[in-house]
């Protein structure tokens, strides 16, 4: 994946935001710390990663069951030593976690040198946990060399991944997602979507489409005007008809396009909205990539940091645009976890919604990073925080801390800042949602201490 060196002059090519109405509701900021369980560590021992270190968790839920994925030993220029996963079957109270195998050289069974970029779905039809990964190689520098999906039965046991798309040379794979087809009614139902961009063309957007449960991809597509971009994450409506919300390529807008073929043609993409992100500071690696679901109904929810609604766009909030059909959206929409006037910094969100809930009773759940202070010079402290809305984001609750009091410094480095992911996650298992992300303690040494952590009861 590239460099955050490299985003970074992206995010300086940005356009200025158009203006979006804020929500009234005013919300106290977070202050109160919930119990946490720690799902996973990093137990690799090779000398060229940042050890212990886990970043940038995924995750998904059907019934009890919830399933995470993340980055197991970070390299300081990009990718780890393999993806961890943690999986509970009970909603959340134990958890047991491992290594994907098949994908890495560092974990002992796979052919690539790294792995980084890696999310996880549910395919309905196949009755199988996909888990998407970009593989790595070493050869002229660490840079994206395939994609590949990783199947399971119960979401615990996995089997060697299978090759969605594997680059060409002198290519550069970046950002990959995947999301499937899981309503019964729909015309595609068990199709399964995985997007992601090829840097060293520009950030093409690039689409495959698998009918058979993962085993096989189709060839890559790109969109309706050979469109680019970053971090596009697939949707399904029920109707079959996918959406993918995407920044472009600069950060510097929200974009979305989609297929109402099974993935055989892909739209030309519109303009959601304009992205005005304050930089974060404390030499954090933290950028306007969007978090994104879609309610039982098809109606899709995408947010990100943003700080159109401050006074000279000194801290981010977290604002939301809708759709029902990927092309017209709201104006982005202020989600209220702090005053305007308070200093607090917010960004890196994960999102999620309760299943079967949709419209005014749909069930949202938001996590993201924080700083008390935005303006923290060298004494910042890094937080996790939640809110939530039962009425399809109309009103929210209070915001609570999951994590606080973490000192960048005790994170892994990446060639552009201290990193705890360029993601978050949260996801439904019941009514009680649970987060995913990852905490950070003192080192013991030259060790470093990041773990995967949940909000032990949910919330």
């Amino acid at each position: 994946m590239p460099s955050v060196m490299t985003l970074n002059l992206r995010v300086a090519l940005k356009c200025f935001a158009l203006l979006g109405l804020a929500l009234l509701l005013i919300a106290v900021p977070a202050t109160a710390q919930v119990s946490l369980t720690q799902i996973s560590n990093d137990t690799f021992t090779n000398t060229s990663s940042q050890h212990e270190t886990e970043v940038e968790p995924a995750s998904f839920s059907l019934g009890k069951t919830i399933v995470s994925v993340f980055q197991i030993g970070r390299f300081t220029d990009g990718g780890s030593s393999d993806i961890g996963f943690a999986t509970s079957t009970d909603g959340g109270t134990t958890w047991t976690h491992g290594n994907l195998p098949g994908i890495t050289k560092i974990q002992g069974t796979g052919t690539y040198d790294r792995a980084s970029d890696t999310s996880v779905t549910y395919n309905a039809k196949f009755k199988l946990w996909l888990v998407e990964t970009l593989a790595l190689s070493n050869s002229g520098g660490a840079h994206g060399a395939a994609v590949l999906v990783s199947s399971s039965t119960d979401g615990i046991t996995w089997n060697n991944p299978s090759t969605v798309s594997i680059v060409e040379a002198g290519g550069f794979y970046d950002k990959p997602w995947i999301g499937c087809d899981n309503t019964p009614t729909s015309p595609f139902f068990g199709n399964c979507y995985v997007e992601w961009d090829d840097f060293s063309q520009g950030d093409l957007i690039e689409m495959s489409t698998s009918t058979d449960g993962g085993k096989t991809w189709s060839a890559k597509k790109t969109t309706g005007g050979n469109a680019i971009g970053n971090d596009g994450l697939p949707m399904v409506q029920p109707n079959g008809t996918v959406i993918v919300p995407i920044d472009d390529a600069f950060l510097s807008s929200v974009l979305a396009f989609k297929s109402t073929n099974g993935g055989s043609t892909w739209s030309t993409p519109v303009t959601v909205a304009f992205i005005d992100e304050h930089a974060v500071a404390g030499g954090m690696r933290a950028l306007p990539l969007i978090a994104a679901q879609m309610d039982a109904a098809g109606k899709v929810y995408v947010v990100w940091a943003d700080c159109r609604f401050r006074t000279n766009c000194a801290e981010n909030d977290i604002v939301m645009s809708t759709s029902t059909n990927g092309t017209t959206w709201t104006a982005p929409a202020r989600i209220p976890i702090d005053a305007t006037t308070s200093s607090v910094d917010h960004f890196t969100p994960g999102f999620a919604i309760l299943r079967g809930t949709s419209g005014t009773t749909a069930h949202l759940a938001l996590t993201y990073n924080f700083f008390p202070k935005s303006a923290c010079g060298s004494s910042c402290s890094l937080g996790v925080g939640f809110i939530e809305s039962t009425n399809g984001g109309t009103t929210w609750t209070a915001p609570r801390a999951l994590a606080k009091g973490i000192n960048p410094n005790w994170l892994p480095s990446t060639t552009s800042g201290q990193m705890v992911g360029d993601y978050m996650t949260v996801s439904f298992p019941a009514q009680k949602a649970h987060g995913v992300f990852a905490t950070a303690t003192a080192p013991v040494g030259t060790a470093l201490n990041e773990p995967m952590d949940t909000n032990a009861a949910g919330i």
